[in-house]
């Protein structure tokens, strides 16, 4: 049985075809299994959870070690120091410490997750590619122009390189996201209607994700 590398439509950034590309069958056509991406976003989403619920112990309370008062003779219970769990603003007994809500996921299953993804984005006609999407300055108006060019709303866009008027256009605009291809990840991937790939930075995702 032959496998054919799919073919996908280059396009400029108001919609015409310039040209064809070949990609990788090995990334953009890798059978489907949700399990697995659900791995991948469970993992990473768990992974910006930020677990700051904390106390301070008797050894975090700042404070003299004295003894507050002899331990005979006063008819008072008898005490430590100030810092003692008993006493207002002395330290807390067994109360939570911060936490990590990590959970591991193997480098393959996520290189695979990412692959699954970005074949979903192309099985689901979800896929764009664009040869270069150049600003000659930094304005919102001309970003949002250039989507409804291509009738685009919800998107991620993928760069090969740092792109300043095109990630400071569009850090205003809801429902949009620029990222550089060494930062692809499955979440973001899934998480747009549109992946919108500068065609440089095809490259750079097959060079990443090569088995």
């Amino acid at each position: 049985m032959v496998n054919y590398m799919p073919v996908v439509d280059v396009v400029t950034i108001k919609g015409e075809k310039v040209s064809q590309i070949e990609l990788s069958d090995e990334i953009f056509k890798v059978d489907i299994k949700s399990c697995v991406l659900h791995e991948a976003v469970v993992s990473q989403l768990a992974a910006k959870r930020a677990g700051n619920a904390s106390v301070k112990r008797r050894s975090d309370i700042v404070g003299s070690n004295r003894k507050l008062y002899r331990q005979k003779g006063t008819g008072r219970a008898r005490k430590g120091n100030i810092k003692s769990p008993i006493l207002r603003g002395g330290g807390v007994v067994f109360g939570p410490s911060p936490r990590s809500f990590a959970v591991k996921v193997n480098k393959k299953v996520k290189r695979l997750a990412l692959k699954m993804a970005l074949s979903s984005k192309l099985k689901q006609e979800e896929l764009t590619i664009i040869d270069r999407f150049e600003l000659e300055r930094i304005k919102t108006k001309n970003f949002v122009d250039i989507l409804n060019e291509l009738n685009i709303k919800s998107v991620l866009i993928v760069t090969d390189t740092k792109n300043e008027n095109l990630e400071k256009s569009s850090r205003n605009v809801p429902g949009t996201k620029v990222l550089r291809a060494e930062g692809l990840n499955v979440y973001d991937v899934l998480k747009y209607n549109q992946l919108l790939l500068l065609e440089p930075s095809i490259k750079g995702i097959e060079g990443r994700l090569a088995s």
